[in-house]
């Protein structure tokens, strides 16, 4: 969450406007091409908004997600009727080697799981508070910024706030695996079948 200049700052850094080179070259067709860009100073929320915030905002208003809601027949003609029931993607690895150019082997569309209930129907919040909230559509998070009195930042100013004032490919250089250490929290291992994530090595 951002805001300009004016409200409560509680749990915000000022970050100030700078010129930085957004995107890359080297990694996703999406992200290029690489170019230079110009952001304002402006407010952000140090840390992602939690189960708990998310939960207090629900609790005030009666606010419902995406994922809590049936899919329209009228939007998706010829869905089966079976699959018109409320229902988020969740990360499922697998137990053998899968073609990484299809998404759908490890994403499995799970009937029931939502912000409330984020691995599935069974699942629950209990030790979760304070993680950050799950299974939100953009509707939802424009939703709660509005009650909160935020904005949500652009993709530039994330970008920016992210990078840190680094003019590498990452925040702390341009490899990914410097002297083979591990510097963020990324995945190890094969992907999507073996070792999840950890910090350094």
């Amino acid at each position: 969450m951002n805001l300009a200049d004016t409200g409560n700052h509680d749990g915000m850094v000022w970050l100030a406007g700078g010129e930085f080179r957004m995107g890359s070259d080297h990694h996703y067709r999406e992200e290029s091409p690489a170019h230079d860009v110009s952001v304002a100073g402006f407010w952000m929320d140090e840390h992602p908004v939690t189960n708990r915030q998310f939960a207090e905002f629900v609790k005030a208003t009666g606010y419902v997600t995406i994922a809590e809601i049936a899919p329209l027949a009228d939007d998706y003609p010829g869905a089966k009727p079976e699959m018109l029931r409320p229902a988020s993607l969740v990360f499922t690895p697998t137990d053998r080697p899968v073609q990484l150019d299809d998404w759908s082997q490890w994403w499995c569309y799970e009937f029931g799981a939502d912000w409330r209930h984020p691995t599935g129907p069974e699942s629950g919040l209990d030790g979760l508070e304070d993680h950050p909230v799950v299974h939100v559509a953009w509707a939802d998070v424009n939703a709660y910024a509005d009650w909160v009195g935020k904005d949500l930042p652009t993709e530039a100013e994330w970008e920016y706030a992210a990078k840190g004032g680094s003019t590498g490919e990452f925040v702390w250089g341009d490899e990914l695996v410097p002297n083979g250490k591990h510097m963020a929290n990324t995945w190890q291992g094969e992907f999507p079948t073996a070792t999840a994530w950890k910090t350094g090595s």
